[in-house]
Parts: C-alpha cells; sequence; structure tokens
C-alpha cells in the first residue's frame, strides 16, 4: 500500500507572525531579513511585499527599491523558534509521526490514520483548521505518496493551498511543470538544462538516465533521474533530520580586518557548538564559507577524525581553513563556519576513559550552555567574542526605529 504523506508549509512563516503579533502592519508589505542600508539579505517577504517583486533571497538594496513603502524588520529568532514547537505540537495531535523539516516546514506521515480523523483530503484540512484555531497562521499543504511529491505539491497553490496527488496521477502532475519546482535544483543546474532544451520535468524523465549520467555524473544524474520520475524516500521521522547546521555573518561594510573576522568567527563557532549540544549531535565534517567582492563566494571543508561539539575544536579548524585559503587579506562580505557530517548516533556519549582535560572543558560548555538558556545568547561568551548587535530593529517607509 502506498503511503500517504503531508508537506506543511507555512505561508511567508516569519512575517505572518508579525503581522499577526501587531495588527496595524495587517495590509502592509513586511519583509524580514536584513534592514536597508545594510548588507544583508531578505528572509521572508509577505504575500503584500511580493506583489512588489520582493522575495526571500533577495539583496535588501534591492528590494528596497522594489518596495520602499515597506515596513522592514530584523527576524526575532527566539519567538519564531517557540512558535515552530507550538506547530510541532499542533502535528503529533494529528499523528505521532511528524518531522520538522525546518522551523516552518514539516511532513506528517498520516498512513492508517482514517479511522481517527477520516480521509486523507479530511486529515490535511484538519492540520490547516488546527494551526489556524490555535496559533492565527495560515499553511500550504502538500499530498503524496512520498516526500519529494508532498513538498512539491505544497508550492503549487499558495497560500493557504491544498493540492493531492494520486499516485497513479504522478507522471501526470509532474510533467507540465518547470523543473525549477524539483528541491535541490540550483541556478547552475537550471541554466545547463535550459542550454539542453530542458524546461519542464516530463521532457527530464523523458531522457535515459546513462545520459544524465554521462553530463552531471554519477550522483547528479541519477539524483536527476528518480526525481523526475517522482522517486523519492517515503520515511518521515528524526532520522532523517538536518544535515548540518551552520551560521554566518554579513558585514555592512566590506572586513579587511582579520581580528575581527577571527573574533566573528569565534562568536558563528559557539553559537554552533551550542546547537550541536542542545540537538545531541556531534559533526566531523567542518565548513568554511566566505563571500568576497562581487557576491563572489567560496567554500572550503575539512573532516576530523571524531566528531565533535566542541566550540573550540570547531572555531579552531575554521579558523585553519581560512589562514590556509587563498582569500586571506581580501576584503569580506560574508563569513561563516558549518558542522556536518553527524555521529550516525546522533548523541555524543562521553567516553570513560576520556582525559580529566576534556570532562573539565565539556562541563564549562555546558554550564554556559545553561546560563544562556536562561539569560539569552549575550549572556556569557568568550571574552574576545564579537559583540552584534541586540537590539530589534524595525524601519518604515525609511525610517528607522530599535526596540530593547
Amino acid at each position: 500500500m502506498s503511503r500517504v504523506i503531508l508537506h506543511i508549509d507555512m505561508d511567508a512563516f516569519f512575517a505572518a507572525v508579525e503581522q499577526r503579533d501587531d495588527p496595524s502592519l495587517a495590509g502592509k508589505p513586511v519583509i524580514i531579513g536584513a534592514l536597508p542600508g545594510s548588507r544583508g539579505v531578505v528572509s521572508t517577504a509577505s504575500y503584500e511585499a511580493r506583489k512588489y517583486g520582493v522575495h526571500s533571497a533577495m539583496p535588501i538594496a534591492q528590494a528596497y527599491k522594489r518596495c520602499p513603502q515597506g515596513v522592514y524588520l530584523s527576524p526575532d529568532g527566539r519567538k519564531y523558534f517557540q512558535i515552530s514547537k507550538q506547530i510541532k505540537a499542533i502535528l503529533q495531535d494529528i499523528t505521532p509521526r511528524v518531522q520538522m523539516a525546518s522551523v516552518d516546514e514539516a511532513y506528517l506521515d498520516i498512513t492508517g490514520c482514517e479511522k481517527l480523523h477520516g480521509t486523507p483530503r479530511q486529515t490535511a484540512l484538519l492540520v490547516k483548521e488546527q494551526i489556524r484555531k490555535q496559533l492565527q497562521l495560515g499553511c500550504s499543504v502538500g499530498m503524496g505518496p512520498n516526500r519529494l511529491i508532498a513538498k512539491i505539491a505544497s508550492d503549487i497553490d499558495k497560500p493557504d493551498g491544498l493540492t493531492i496527488v494520486m499516485p497513479e496521477d504522478l507522471a501526470d502532475f509532474l510533467a507540465p511543470l518547470e523543473v525549477g519546482r524539483i528541491p535541490g535544483i540550483g541556478k547552475q543546474t537550471n541554466k545547463v538544462l535550459a542550454k539542453l532544451g530542458i524546461k519542464l520535468i516530463g521532457q527530464l524523465a523523458s531522457i535515459p538516465k546513462e545520459i544524465l549520467v554521462e553530463r552531471f555524473g554519477e550522483k547528479g544524474g541519477e539524483s536527476l533521474y528518480r526525481k523526475s520520475h517522482g522517486i523519492s524516500s517515503d520515511f518521515v521521522g528524526e532520522g532523517e533530520g538536518r544535515k548540518s547546521i551552520s551560521k554566518e555573518r554579513t558585514f555592512g561594510v566590506d572586513e579587511t580586518s582579520e581580528e575581527k573576522l577571527r573574533h566573528v568567527l569565534l562568536k558563528l563557532s559557539g553559537d554552533i557548538g551550542r546547537q550541536l549540544r542542545k540537538e545531541n549531535r556531534s559533526g566531523r565534517c567542518l565548513t568554511l564559507k566566505i563571500r568576497l567582492e562581487g557576491f563572489e563566494t567560496h567554500t572550503c571543508s575539512k573532516t576530523i577524525d571524531k566528531p565533535t561539539d566542541a566550540d573550540d575544536v570547531i572555531f579552531n579548524k575554521a579558523w585553519d581553513l581560512y589562514r590556509q585559503s587563498a582569500y586571506t587579506g581580501r576584503p569580506v562580505r560574508l563569513i561563516g563556519v558549518g558542522v556536518s557530517d553527524f555521529d550516525s548516533e546522533a548523541r555524543v556519549q562521553l567516553d570513560l576513559f576520556e582525559q580529566p582535560k576534556k570532562q573539565k572543558t565539556r562541563s564549562v560548555y555546558q554550564a554556559m550552555d545553561a546560563i544562556r538558556d536562561k539569560f539569552g545568547s549575550n549572556s556569557i561568551k568568550p571574552a574576545d567574542a564579537y559583540d552584534g548587535n541586540v537590539n530589534k530593529e524595525k524601519v518604515e517607509g525609511g525610517r528607522k526605529k530599535e526596540e530593547n
């Protein structure tokens, strides 16, 4: 029997939360992300803002040119995370098989829930109803026989949509869609496919796998073939959680001071270490991301022997990657660090014979985490960690306000 998978995608989540919490923002173009005058990007745009061509990942300067009358807000990550936990609780009341894919996305396996909630369609409508009733937020839902189809379907009819794809209709559903609808196909792959005259998923599905592998490599070709035919995992559970944790910082002016870059990497490494420990994860692959002038972006990685969740290990490896790179001395627009290749057991287990020094270091990190959880992320940090702006900022119609 085919499984029934739902993908829940909150509509303009960050912006919708702010509009819900501040009635004066209702009906206004709200843009969450960097503020005008800075060098960051849009995180989320309300549907009112999208009418002006503003979308996520757009440079904030470009967004402001298109919508100068918009309300620009810096994100409130802590609030969004708490609401995400509420969303998960609502979904778990419907089925225990829930996996949060991000702060505003989730997969549900509702196979066999008919006796509890009625038909799969009725269950999907129940999800939308409960989120609207309990949180006053809207979401779009896609339903399909696997995760890929459910995710593509949830994006078809936004906002507040419901798209159902039955197994027998899978090929007909995918064929007329643009290849860009497939998750994981980026701009470069899209350009290559366009040069080959491939614009629709149906066209991609007609190409033999051998040709795709020859053109895009074994891994890339296999992935394109499977996705174009709607082949994907139908597993929903924590075992397929996120594959990496990363943090980055965009500078208002290109940064040339190595000392400043060092301080920023130290702070980012601490944030990642804390998140790893919170999720009981440890990783072996450390990645440095750096963006130079003209959006020239590079990444470099290093794999270590033993998985780690330690701030100092993450920082030292990231700093080594920077110092050994060809980009030292060049002005930096953005710098970031990430940890991936998580331990298969996904839980940090203390070695019974671990050296006392390591045990002491771990105890210090755990104490710091407890203080930050209680008093905020900036309540305690390494002595030379870079101080970021902790005020919530708001720009409306070009006027900037600060809210402590």
